[in-house]
């Protein structure tokens, strides 16, 4: 966990580890850490959010990709060209 490092938790530094769980294709680690920003007071943003959605949808995991994606309108999160491009790659 992040918690554990001296890293500073802030929205750069989970977006470049959500955008490492896509690249090392660890898409239930991503989830973990989408979580923990909620938990650690971190926002959320549409960089991070898209993060999340493509290391779920990388990995072939479409429904969590989607949940992921519409979970950003609740959360008033813009959903912009990237994040509506994550969510349709998650879907082919």
């Amino acid at each position: 966990e992040m918690a554990d490092t001296h890293l500073e938790r802030n929205t750069i530094t989970y977006s470049a580890a959500l955008s490492a769980c896509e690249k090392g294709e660890q898409w239930v680690r991503a989830l973990q850490l989408f979580r923990e920003m909620a938990d650690s007071c971190v926002e959320k943003d549409t960089i991070t959010c898209s993060a999340a959605v493509r290391a779920c949808g990388k990995c072939g995991q479409w429904l969590e990709a989607l949940q992921l994606f519409h979970g950003m309108a609740y959360s008033q999160v813009e959903r912009d060209t990237i994040a509506y491009s994550a969510a349709v790659s998650a879907c082919e």
